[in-house]
């Protein structure tokens, strides 16, 4: 089995990697059987001679190898006929941009793996960059907050080496009396969870936030049970709600009533109740002056997202009156801060800790005759045909949907 690590072709230019340098040699230390290559490239965040560092071989050309690692999508004119492709294919939710990427997958008659398939029995996903979004998108809420009302400045993400040095900014600035409310509980809310512990921020529960005030900052993370409920007043359950959350409204405004700087770190599925609408920001008890919109669904269930930012241009405003977009330092109006690739802003961290996940809950399954199932999950296609778990998929493939 020889594996690749392909060169990332879309632009704009992505620097992660599936696997860092050392992540390669812990590969191949635990599977010697294993051949692996890495592609040229001039963008990664970890350059050519760091794998030659490790003894890995690097190439222009790695066409020989069975398996290719990427991480976003890889353009049609690039793709090898009949290999087996792991990336971020944005096809599984039928997304109509992607839809000639996938017939070519299957004209090329190329396996395809996609990061998000690659999931435990349950559902729950192995591996991705959440985490990482979730620190990333925190992060940038402060920095719009010390931006918009000029009480600090901490520089962009991309800016800095690591992690660590996202943090010690961090130590630096003095946070107002605000309330800050954290929606989730996956990769994507821990993550962010992790920003507002290093500031040292009160967590109060539910109760508390919905009722008091404080005189120091404070958060409250919220899950999907405190901010939707039943339609006929009965107790929720979690797990129905995931299965058919028909039965379900809104419980959000209570904490909206409540709330200067929201953070949006929940999974939002199709027909679940939006957590708020335009009608409601224009709501005169309607406080929350901040998002950062960390799940960035376009104009969904955060009623203030009206399009993805970017990392070189990440905020904007939102007039609740006029429902428009304007300046994000503008009078009375929502500062958005709405990325959609906030990863991208900490490559080093993003991949060290992608290729940690791949390592344990991906490489094994080669190695193993896939005991528990991760690959045979995961695949997509097969011998130019949608595989069974992903036959949801053909109308979308012919051009029906």
């Amino acid at each position: 089995m020889k594996f690749a690590i392909i060169k990332e072709r879309k632009n704009p230019p992505d620097r992660r990697v599936v696997f860092s340098p050392n992540y390669l040699k812990q590969l191949k230390t635990s599977y010697p059987e294993a051949e692996l290559v890495v592609e040229t490239s001039d963008i990664r965040v970890f350059n050519n001679d760091q794998y030659k560092q490790e003894n890995i071989t690097v190439s222009e050309d790695v066409s020989d190898a069975d398996v290719m690692f990427g991480v976003k999508e890889v353009p049609i004119e690039a793709l090898i006929p009949n290999k087996k492709y792991f990336f971020f294919s944005h096809t599984i939710k039928k997304q109509p941009y992607n839809r000639t990427l996938l017939q070519a997958v299957l004209k090329k008659n190329i396996e395809l793996y996609d990061h998000e398939t690659i999931v435990k029995e349950n559902g729950a996903r192995l591996i991705g960059f959440g985490r990482y979004a979730g620190l990333v998108g925190a992060y940038n809420g402060f920095r719009a907050l010390g931006l918009r009302d000029g009480l600090f400045k901490l520089p962009k993400v991309e800016t800095l080496k690591d992690l660590d040095e996202v943090k010690s900014e961090l130590d630096k600035i003095k946070l107002p009396n605000i309330k800050i409310l954290l929606t989730g509980s996956g990769k994507v809310a821990k993550g962010a969870k992790e920003i507002l512990d290093h500031l040292k921020i009160k967590q109060v529960s539910d109760a508390l936030y919905l009722t008091s005030q404080f005189s120091e900052p404070v958060y409250c993370m919220i899950d999907v049970m405190e901010y939707a409920k039943r339609k006929d007043g009965k107790v929720g359950d979690k797990w129905a709600f995931y299965k058919d959350s028909s039965g379900y409204e809104s419980n959000f405004m209570p904490y909206a009533k409540e709330t200067e700087f929201f953070i949006a770190g929940h999974f939002y599925g199709d027909g679940a109740p939006y957590l708020f609408t335009r009608e409601d920001a224009k709501h005169p008890e309607f406080k929350i002056n901040l998002v950062a919109d960390i799940s960035c669904d376009i104009d969904g269930p955060v009623a203030s997202t009206l399009r993805a930012s970017t990392i070189a241009d990440p905020f904007y405003g939102y007039d609740p009156i006029s429902e428009a977009e304007v300046a994000y330092d503008a009078e009375n109006v929502i500062t958005v801060m709405a990325v959609d690739n906030l990863p991208c802003e900490l490559p080093k961290d993003a991949s060290e800790g992608f290729g940690d996940m791949f390592l344990k809950h991906v490489i094994p399954a080669f190695f193993n005759n896939d005991e528990h199932g991760v690959l045979n999950r995961a695949k997509m296609t097969e011998a130019g045909k949608l595989t069974k778990r992903f036959s949801y998929l053909q109308d979308y493939v012919d051009g029906k949907e």
